[in-house]
């Protein structure tokens, strides 16, 4: 079958995620006369979801690793998209640096329309193929980054235009997308395709799509950053705890818990730690000063699980 190209715009009605879903043609009926039995059609509509990622399982792995080799060497994790599903990328990229203390450029979300179009909707934005190269020229994109580029349908030629320009300068590039490659084609290095089906209110990719590709995106930044070290066993233990009172609160739970030690004395370490948990983790477990702390980490390349002594491993 021949892969159509993704610079000529398909038609809505071949587009899947345009169809209508055979089990939720009573959506209306169902809202006004027994909204409970609505949801339940919902939630059995977006039950589908995670079997549709399951599927795409091994390639969304490779973009774990490379998104962490990327980073590994100073690059970028850069989301490029349009409307809900640029809005999704920019969502998940603000979240990385008070849940992982990384810096706010290492992972970065580029929308089309740019940042007023975070609130309100720009809808002319994503068909501007131009404006994605220019997007990603401005912020430098080099071999180094990984372009991750978003599009529901497959058929924003913003994302496409950006991709095309990440190729041009070397930088490594994927396309997650709701539709089959065979309904529109990508010149993605890694295509990551969760097939997703009809919307559960025709062409409203806000939903099933969206979800999916939220959970994606939750998937390939929290494991990216796992294989960097920022995360210990189910815990975030880079932790940016400057952030708000709730976050020291945790920084101070999570030094008691794996120090071990009780919460005076956790608070107290955290504190002569400037506020990193791994550091005060080792400085309570292995009774280090906080520079001998610090040396350690460092030379367990910020992986807490290395720093600590095999009896300290919980």
């Amino acid at each position: 079958m021949t892969v159509p190209s993704h610079d000529e715009r398909p038609a809505c009605a071949h587009v899947s995620t345009e169809a209508q879903h055979p089990d939720t043609q009573q959506l209306d009926l169902l809202a006004l006369g027994d909204p409970a039995a609505a949801v339940d059609m919902m939630l059995r509509a977006d039950h589908e979801i995670t079997a549709a990622i399951a599927e795409a399982r091994n390639e969304i792995a490779t973009a774990v690793e490379c998104v962490a080799d990327c980073l590994s060497m100073g690059g970028r994790l850069l989301y490029i998209g349009a409307g809900t599903s640029g809005r999704l990328g920019v969502l998940d990229a603000v979240e990385c640096p008070p849940t992982f203390q990384c810096d706010p450029s290492q992972v970065q979300g580029v929308l089309a329309g740019g940042r007023n179009a975070m609130f309100l909707s720009v809808e002319g934005a994503e068909d501007d193929r131009s404006a994605g190269a220019r997007d990603l020229e401005a912020l430098d994109v080099s071999k180094y980054d990984f372009v991750l580029g978003i599009s529901a349908s497959a058929s924003a030629p913003y994302v496409h235009g950006a991709i095309a320009y990440a190729n041009r300068v070397g930088a490594r590039t994927a396309l997650l997308a709701c539709v089959p490659r065979e309904e529109l084609g990508d010149d993605a290095q890694l295509p990551l395709r969760i097939v997703t089906g009809p919307e559960t209110l025709a062409g409203s990719t806000r939903l099933r799509a969206g979800t999916a590709t939220k959970m994606v995106l939750n998937m390939i930044s929290t494991l990216a950053m796992a294989r960097l070290g920022k995360v210990h066993g189910n815990l975030m233990v880079d932790v940016n705890t400057a952030g708000n009172a709730k976050l020291f609160a945790r920084g101070c739970n999570l030094v008691s818990r794996l120090a071990p030690c009780d919460g005076e004395r956790a608070k107290a370490l955290l504190q002569d730690a400037q506020g990193s948990v791994k550091v005060a983790i080792l400085m309570g477990a292995e009774g280090l000063k906080r520079s001998a702390a610090e040396a350690r980490l460092a030379e367990a390349k910020g992986v807490l699980r290395e720093a600590l002594s095999p009896r300290q491993d919980p």
